[in-house]
């Protein structure tokens, strides 16, 4: 048989028959005068079985190993490994529709960040009444890309955090101010009088644990890209916010006067 009659007769392509060689799966025949290869039914027969072993779900080099001679493995262990496997993807898949039929049957529906956790959404629903802010928007983005880069015990603190900053009396009115001074320095200038104005206004409503404890390296380049994101008087506004908060994070505590 020539290559392609092979190719037709087991049902793939040629150029499979010549990855399976390449691979060393299949043996090469032995060619005839003319430089044309002689395929044999035994070739065949080697080709249907990679051809149903790699429908089964065998990965090549497993394929390999069930060819084998001095095979380590046979048939029936490959094959129960192979079992196991698609039981724990068939179980990754069900928690997977878990979460988007969540997702989908959530309160408010799914916000234009989302997807994003629950505590996450819930917060964004109860701030939802800000979206008419550019700077809120954007704010709504950077904690869905820090939810998103977060582990697990850290998003819960974190969304702990905001919530309980959004429950605080006056919080959100607090955010909403702040929100108003840093739109209107969408097109100000750096040394414009009102990004300290600003810059304040954000340390009152931002809750202290969020910053981390060590200073921050204002040069790295996850800030710089931060700041760039942002309009120039706007990156000044928060620079100069991480600055204060960091300053009087570390500042040492005054002791008690004493009494008169």
């Amino acid at each position: 048989m020539r290559i392609g009659e092979l190719a037709d007769a087991v049902g793939v392509t040629t150029r499979t028959v010549r990855h399976y060689h390449h691979l060393g799966l299949l043996p090469e025949p032995e060619r005839l005068p003319n430089g044309y290869r002689d395929y044999t039914l035994r070739h065949a027969v080697v080709l249907a079985r990679i051809r149903r072993l790699t429908e089964l779900g065998l990965g090549l080099a497993e394929v390999r190993d069930v060819l084998a001679d001095d095979v380590g493995k046979d048939l029936a262990e490959v094959l129960s490994e192979l079992d196991e496997d698609l039981a724990r993807q068939e179980a990754a898949l069900r928690e997977r529709r878990a979460r988007l039929r969540a997702l989908l049957e959530s309160e408010g529906g799914i916000s234009v960040e989302g997807p994003v956790s629950p505590e996450l959404a819930s917060l964004f629903r109860r701030t939802a009444h800000l979206s008419d802010s550019p700077m809120a928007a954007k704010d709504r983005e950077i904690l869905a890309l820090i939810e998103t880069t977060a582990g697990p015990e850290e998003r819960e603190r974190l969304s702990g955090i905001m919530s309980a900053a959004m429950e605080d009396p006056g919080g959100v009115e607090r955010a909403r101010a702040a929100y108003a001074l840093l739109d209107d320095l969408a097109d100000a200038e750096p040394d414009d009088p009102r990004v300290d104005e600003a810059a304040r206004a954000l340390v009152d409503c931002l809750p202290g644990e969020l910053m981390p404890a060590a200073p921050l390296d204002h040069d790295n380049s996850f800030l710089r890209a931060l700041y760039a994101d942002f309009a120039p008087a706007q990156a000044e506004a928060i620079r100069r916010t991480v600055q204060i908060v960091t300053r009087e994070r570390n500042a040492p505590s005054q002791p008690p006067d004493p009494p008169a």
